[in-house]
């Protein structure tokens, strides 16, 4: 009989505690904080490849195309996403191009193959009209120049051309192409993956280094305001840390940045491992850190050189074939959260970044001859860039664990945290990886007095491989209030979800 019982309370109330949620802790100080966010972490890219620019941005025969042959619904996209500095023009095919071919009269400009993405570039966007595109998107440009098959006089005269006031032959050029008053570029690379064998004009770290340092040098002789992005190493999976020190070592004195590139995606068709992975870029972070420490310890240099992560994305589904043209799922945005996580909680040190690409390749947009549709990563990178900045905060989290075959002690819970004093507002983004559990979560204010009410976007739904369309959205923002009851109050998170809580503090 008492088996029996047992047997029925088992029933009555065994799964009723299976079925609750777990339990976590977060508690911030608004007083910890760890470095300021730079706007310029939400940044975009825009490369001569498949339908980013022509038939993307770019399109005169769409009826959602202007007077100039943009389309305006892209910009008005590109704009909702905050983006504060867009690259241009490559990628790999920046190693490749002569900038003189897209200036001038467009039925001037000649048509030329094109090596990396093996097409034929019309030239119709050049130097000029992407300029003109950035100001009216109002994003700074950023254009790294060619360092693979170009020359030390195309690099210094690009930012002649670009920079420099009436007078010089280029500026004098640019005038006479209808812009009199200087575009003033702040942001230019030093080429593009000068590491990989894919590269055109590939170098070893030495002979790049010693190249980039020259042409550091006379851009920065044209322009001293300017700001250069190193090329550091593109594939941290499977190089090694010696190039990022070895090309640092030579170009110390006027690098701003070192560039990293990362892409991630579900290669093992394992959720649980993918979410795990994006411990990777974090690890890529810490390790570049330390070779800056180095080098700016042993030569005592005084300025300060950052991190610019100016490609980074989900990509493993597609290739050249499919023109790059990846469709992303709610696990992709999961991950592009987690990954805009790291940057918060590395502030100090990631001052840039730049996700590829703006629209079709491999992008959180999508578009076809008439319609637009916004992928599941365009709503944490677009949550992101609308609300978290300030000072990152270094959160306390207390949260279960799970381990995969590479990974161990993985929370469920990924935070990051933000306090905005101008406008006195706290930000706390939460990814909660728990394939099926939601995560009831007592979060702690140790500083400052909250008010009783704050929003939650929570970007949520009920499949990990939902997939937005052009006539469905499957994962979007759901919006709701949540009340803060003193110093410390709850937030469940929903299983497989990204959440963004944010509420005031007086302090």
């Amino acid at each position: 009989m008492k088996k029996l019982s047992a047997l029925i309370l088992f029933i009555l109330f065994g799964s009723v505690l299976i079925a609750q949620p777990l339990k976590a802790r977060i508690k911030i100080d608004i007083e910890r904080t760890t470095g300021e966010i730079d706007s310029l972490v939400y940044g975009n890219f825009t490369e001569h490849l498949g339908r980013c620019i022509y038939g993307g941005i770019y399109d005169p025969s769409s009826p959602q195309a202007d007077k100039t042959g943009f389309r305006k619904d892209v910009l008005l996209a590109a704009k909702d996403l905050h983006t504060s500095i867009l690259r241009w023009p490559g990628g790999n095919f920046v190693s490749g191009y002569n900038w003189m071919d897209g200036i001038g009269p467009v039925a001037q400009r000649p048509k030329k193959k094109e090596l990396a993405w093996n097409t034929i570039e019309p030239n119709i966007i050049g130097t000029d009209e992407f300029l003109q595109y950035a100001e009216r998107m109002g994003t700074q440009p950023y254009i790294p120049v060619n360092l693979g098959t170009g020359t030390l006089d195309d690099a210094r005269n690009w930012v002649e051309y670009c920079n420099s006031d009436t007078g010089t032959y280029y500026a004098n050029l640019r005038a006479k192409h209808g812009r009199v008053t200087p575009y003033k570029v702040k942001y230019w690379g030093l080429g593009n993956e000068m590491d990989g064998w894919w590269q055109m004009g590939a170098k070893n770290a030495e002979d790049y280094g010693k190249y980039a340092l020259q042409a550091a040098k006379l851009m920065k002789w044209v322009d001293p305001d300017i700001k250069l992005t190193l090329c550091g190493l593109s594939t941290w999976h499977s190089g090694t840390p010696d190039w990022n020190r070895a090309v640092l070592g030579i170009v110390k004195d006027y690098a701003d940045y070192i560039s990293l590139h990362y892409y991630f995606g579900d290669r093992t068709n394992n959720y649980l491992d993918y979410m795990a992975s994006m411990k990777e870029p974090e690890n890529e972070i810490k390790q570049t850190e330390g070779i800056i420490n180095e080098i700016r310890f042993k030569h005592r240099i005084e300025k300060p050189i950052y991190i610019a992560f100016d490609e980074y994305n989900v990509w493993y589904r597609t290739g050249v074939e499919e023109k790059l043209e990846e469709k992303y799922d709610l696990q992709d945005a999961l991950a592009i959260a987690t990954f805009l996580n790291s940057l918060i909680r590395n502030a100090h040190i990631v001052k840039m970044a730049n996700i590829a690409q703006l629209v079709n390749v491999i992008a959180p947009m999508m578009i076809t001859n008439d319609k637009l549709w916004k992928q599941t990563i365009y709503y944490p990178l677009q949550l992101f860039a609308s609300n978290c900045y300030g000072s990152s905060i270094n959160s306390y989290v207390q949260s279960d664990t799970f381990n995969t075959a590479k990974y161990k002690g993985v929370p469920y819970l990924d935070v990051s945290s933000a306090y905005n004093a101008t406008t006195q507002t706290v930000v706390i983004n939460v990814v909660n990886r728990h394939p099926s559990k939601p995560i009831e979560t007592a979060i702690e204010n140790q500083y400052g007095m909250p008010d009783k009410k704050g929003i939650a976007y929570e970007v949520y739904s009920p499949g990990l491989k939902d997939e937005n369309s052009v006539t469905e959205q499957k994962v979007k923002v759901i919006e709701k209030q949540f009340l803060v009851n003193g110093k410390i109050f709850n937030y469940t998170f929903p299983a497989h979800s990204f959440t963004q809580l944010v509420f005031k503090v007086k302090p």
